[in-house]
């Protein structure tokens, strides 16, 4: 907390020019904010998140802690361990000098379409709230900030910087803003306003970020601009906007500077966007005298045991037909089939992605597993279409020096070299810059493991070219259509072209860009061996299925399918990874599937194996973790935080596409398994469901007979391990109101308790039911009511599995 008062932080905005102050509310650089010696402010330096604090730099030689995706930790139903992942996100900031990280995204699934399914937790605005607030209190405890983004109802990447999302008050209230509401409890330091407009008003410029943030929540931190997100100057600065990024140029600056002095913004407003900003920089220890920076963070065997525990405890065991857990000792051949196991996806596409510290692959991790106990073996299956991976330093050598990489060299306008450096990998997104620098180029000699047609590519945006041996492969003027900086500076498309290599002839591989004013800096180089034909590649899946004693399987989406800046179009995987799984689950009965995404995927064969694990984006120790839980060392220990559908036409809301600029929430309440209940529908998964390796039985629950309207109450529920095995059972609680007079949702999630027990134990959980899980939003008095009544308590494993029920009454406020 703030160590200097009110009273000291306006003594020093007394200080201040105006022109000084308006220089505070505009970044001085992409990352940085400005800073004020005459007041000994220091600068503030922000980070994305929130699967990893990246630093001011996409470099692949800065390295970062990678931890699972958003959707796995939502997974976990375990704040206790989202908080201390939190809190490594805070040890990583302190090491790379970082005081704000841009995490917790709250927004919802809304759609199985959303793109950025991965950054975000669920489709359920509590649970959403509940491990959004745990990561929060973890990244705060080690003085640095915590950002709250986006706010509010950026729930989509279609049109997300023009988008006007056309909602209800009380949806917003009751679903959009929830989850923000439960920050700033959890005592946020930052939030992020959106690019998205909201009945009508651009977030940078919304009275939401005054009301109920500030007036109502009484939220006394920053709010910061999404990145580019301020086009307007008068407007955005009547509004709670207190900071724009990046700088240090915007709308602010001296068009904020002309309309103070011309009174058309008042210098109140002003000097109140100061304070907080001097309140989060004193909060940060960047007022006055800055302590000494430590760069020691906590022992890479710790970090490494945390972030596989969190993997396990994220996976969910979808189904299990008596197959798992897989017995080492049992073994002597295990399968391993997929090309999603050599190279599993640990991190979703986008701003969020880091370069991690290692990334250790399923492949990997039962090849440890297994060491001593059983051969492995792997067959890759089909290619999996997509544009070719970044240029693998495997693959390649810097041609000056023979190291394994590239050389990245930025030329001058008549092509002198003006600076070179090796680099390891073909992705770089922000290479240095030095004076009269107008083209980057990227060169490598790449050696052929195979024979074949190779697909090799570069991707930017203006004038490339791509040469091989001194041939041409790709030339032309590439036009940036897009404003997105998610694509501009990350993943901007790439430019393919074929050619036949020969394997371990060396070939010389040059990539150039022109640095054109406003299409980033981003420039990749790719490329791609040639793959399996795919009824030869599934052949040899089904050999080594059927000659092995279990196989597994590993399917998923790949980083162009989920990113930032764009929604998906469909939810099934490439036809050839579901003709593997059926394939792999005929030749063998003990046939494991994995599915490597941060999103739902439909899977037509999930009757068809006789097991079916959903591993996430699982950070750098996933292999390590998914090993875990297959070889029974750990519990496979996630719940489902979004419904997953069979099939895309199923799902309640299925559009991502606005009409006309607009995007109407024409759900209302009934988002993700609400929706699904509204329809009458059945999907494949429901919110909440996951198995562990043991059974239990629900038997019995207890709650007040009679509630205060507005007040809480505790839910007790007994269960039983009736399994061999102890285990962890997650036992959900879910209201409903059926005969209430007020439209509610047939019935919603209100809390949760976990519980563990040894065979045969019985044990109780109590499940805290808030105040706010009965309250709704009345659009006529623009307040909360508690309608009295009864209410109808229901207990479960999922929002389609609840056995025990109990009723309440709520009686009216006296």
């Amino acid at each position: 907390m703030s160590s200097t008062s009110d009273e000291d932080l306006d003594r020093l905005i007394d200080e201040l020019t105006l022109p000084a102050k308006i220089r505070l509310l505009t970044g001085a650089t992409t990352w940085r904010t400005a800073a004020d010696a005459a007041i000994a402010l220091h600068e503030l330096v922000l980070s994305d998140g929130p699967a990893g604090v990246r630093g001011q730099s996409w470099d692949e030689r800065h390295t970062s802690v990678l931890l699972p995706s958003a959707t796995a930790l939502a997974a976990t139903f375990d704040e206790q361990l989202v908080e201390q992942l939190g809190a490594l996100l805070a040890l990583e900031a302190r090491r790379k000098g970082v005081d704000v990280v841009l995490a917790p995204t709250l927004n919802l699934h809304r759609s199985p379409l959303g793109g950025r399914h991965f950054e975000c937790f669920s489709e359920d605005p509590e649970l959403t709230g509940l491990i959004g607030a745990a990561l929060i209190r973890g990244i705060q405890s080690h003085g640095v900030a915590a950002t709250a983004k986006h706010y509010v109802a950026n729930d989509g990447e279609t049109d997300r910087l023009t988008v006007d999302v056309r909602v209800t008050e009380r949806t917003l209230r009751e679903v959009c803003l929830a989850p923000f509401e439960a920050a700033v409890a959890a005592g946020v330091r930052l939030v992020m306003a959106g690019y998205n407009s909201v009945n009508g008003t651009t977030m940078t410029a919304s009275r939401l970020l005054t009301d109920p943030l500030r007036s109502e929540w009484g939220f006394d931190g920053v709010v910061v601009s999404d990145w580019g997100a301020v086009r307007t100057t008068e407007d955005t600065a009547r509004a709670g906007l207190d900071l724009l990024m990046p700088g240090p140029d915007g709308a602010w600056g001296e068009n904020l500077l002309r309309a103070v002095r011309t009174g058309k913004v008042a210098e109140s407003a002003i000097d109140a966007k100061v304070h907080r900003l001097l309140r989060l920089a004193d909060r940060c220890g960047a007022l006055g005298r800055r302590p000494p920076l430590t760069r020691a963070g906590p022992r890479t065997r710790d970090v490494r045991r945390l972030l596989r525990r969190a993997a396990a405890a994220g996976t969910v065991l979808l189904a299990n037909h008596g197959v798992l857990p897989l017995g080492a000792g049992d073994l002597k051949t295990v399968a391993v089939i997929g090309t999603h196991a050599a190279r599993t996806r640990t991190q979703g596409g986008g701003s969020a992605g880091v370069f991690p510290q290692g990334e250790i692959s399923l492949l990997d991790g039962i090849r440890t597993r297994l060491r001593g106990h059983a051969r492995v073996v792997h067959v890759p299956g089909p290619h999996v279409p997509g544009p070719p991976p970044a240029l693998d330093p495997r693959l390649s050598t810097d041609p000056r020096s023979g190291v394994p990489g590239c050389l990245l060299r930025m030329l001058d306008a008549h092509g002198h070299e003006l600076y070179a450096e090796h680099r390891s990998g073909g992705r770089q997104l922000e290479p240095p810059l030095v004076p009269g620098a107008r083209t980057v180029e990227i060169s490598a000699l790449l050696r052929p493991r195979t024979s074949g047609t190779w697909t090799l590519s570069v991707a930017g945006f203006g004038r490339m070219s791509l040469r091989l041996d001194g041939r041409p492969l790709v030339a032309g003027e590439f036009a940036k259509n897009t404003d997105d900086p998610a694509i501009v500076h990350v993943t901007p498309p790439p430019q393919c072209a074929t050619t036949h290599l020969n394997a371990g002839k060396d070939v010389l591989l040059v990539a150039r860009r022109e640095l054109a004013p406003g299409t980033g800096r981003a420039t990749i180089v790719g490329a791609a061996e040639p793959g399996p034909e795919p009824t030869a590649a599934v052949a040899a899946a089904v050999r080594a299925a059927r000659e092995a004693d279990a196989a597994i399987v590993v399917v998923g989406t790949t980083e162009h399918d989920e990113r930032e800046g764009q929604d998906r179009t469909g939810i099934r995987l490439d036809p050839r990874q579901d003709a593997l799984v059926s394939a792999v689950a005929s030749a063998n009965p003990r046939t494991v599937a994995v599915v490597n995404s941060g999103g739902p995927v439909e899977m037509p064969w999930r009757d068809q194996v006789g097991a079916l694990l959903l591993a996430w984006l699982p950070g750098q120790e996933g292999g390590a973790g998914l090993a875990d839980v297959l070889f029974g060392r750990t519990e496979p220990g996630g719940r489902l935080p979004t419904t997953w559908p069979a099939r895309l036409e199923d799902a309640p809301v299925m559009c991502t596409q606005p009409v006309a600029g607009r995007f109407h929430y024409s759900e209302d309440l009934h988002i993700g398994h609400r929706g699904w209940l509204r329809t009458r529908r059945t999907p494949a998964y429901w919110f909440g469901h996951g198995l562990g390796y043991t059974t239990w039985a629900y038997e019995h629950i207890t709650a007040p007979g009679q509630v205060p309207a507005g007040a809480p109450f505790t839910v007790r529920v007994v269960v039983r391990n009736t399994g061999a095995r102890a285990g962890r059972e997650t036992i959900q609680v879910y209201l409903a109101r059926p005969d209430a007079a007020i439209d509610y949702p047939q019935r919603w999630f209100a809390g949760y308790a976990a519980v563990r027990a040894e065979p045969g134990e019985t044990v109780t959980a109590e499940v805290h039911v808030p105040t706010r899980a009965l309250r709704h939003w009345d659009e006529r008095a623009h307040t909360w009511r508690t309608a009295p009544g009864p209410c109808r308590v229901l207990a479960g494993r999922s929002a389609g599995d609840l056995p025990l029920e109990a009723e309440v009454q709520i009686n009216a406020a006296p």
